[in-house]
């Protein structure tokens, strides 16, 4: 589990999703305190608000690396990898 203590910013995109994970488990479980309750939830918040942004951003990143010739951004939708064992040329 992430260390509920760091910053969520110095915390990884998996540890910050798991840390969100637990807590969320946690809130459902209904057998914290009232205190303890909000201070989870207030943290959940701020993980949900940052995984969102590195998602955005990574999002941006993504279109602009598909960016047309012409400079328009297109972001073309991924296929599935194919898993058979056969090579297709």
């Amino acid at each position: 589990m992430a260390d509920s203590h760091k910053k969520v910013e110095e915390l990884t995109y998996k540890e910050a999703s798991t840390e969100l994970e637990l807590i969320i488990r946690n809130l459902e479980s209904g057998d914290m305190e009232l205190e303890d309750s909000l201070a989870s939830y207030t943290r959940g918040v701020e993980l949900l608000r940052s995984l969102r942004a590195r998602l955005a951003d990574a999002e941006q990143k993504v279109s602009v690396l598909l960016a047309d010739v012409d400079g328009t951004d297109t972001l073309v939708p991924a296929e599935a990898a194919d898993t058979s064992d056969t090579l297709s040329f």
